[in-house]
């Protein structure tokens, strides 16, 4: 095997492990979801942060994962990267969010506090009501 097929194998394998993490933390996301309309907490207009800094309006409604509103969860259980790209033109019109598939662990390799097992993300906000 050619070392372009075992980096295409290996890319293959990691592909199919990120699909497999995103789709076991789906469960967790849609459970979150069920149990914040039971427990009747409301979602929220999400904003989300431009790389400039500037914080715009979003076209999505949804629950806040982090204090300082950087992750969230739609309220059809899609999950959001709120730190977005943008210029001028989306401080005034917004933006559009698009889903990114959930990680089982949020922040990998960020400092303590801001990475941990989603399910305890999704408990957090839970808690706080």
């Amino acid at each position: 095997m050619s070392r372009a097929e075992e980096a295409a194998r290996r890319a293959e394998l990691a592909a199919a492990a990120q699909a497999a993490e995103s789709r076991e933390a789906q469960v967790l996301v849609d459970e979150f979801v069920a149990q914040a309309r039971a427990r009747g907490i409301a979602p929220g207009p999400l904003k989300a942060t431009l790389y400039t800094g500037k914080v715009v309006k979003t076209d999505k409604v949804g629950w806040y994962l982090r204090k300082n509103e950087s992750l969230a969860i739609g309220e059809d259980g899609s999950y959001y990267v709120l730190t977005v790209p943008g210029g001028f033109k989306e401080r005034f019109t917004g933006v559009q969010l698009k889903a990114s598939p959930p990680p089982l662990v949020v922040g990998r390799g960020g400092r303590d506090g801001e990475s941990g097992d989603i399910g305890e993300f999704l408990q957090r906000r839970l808690d706080a009501g």
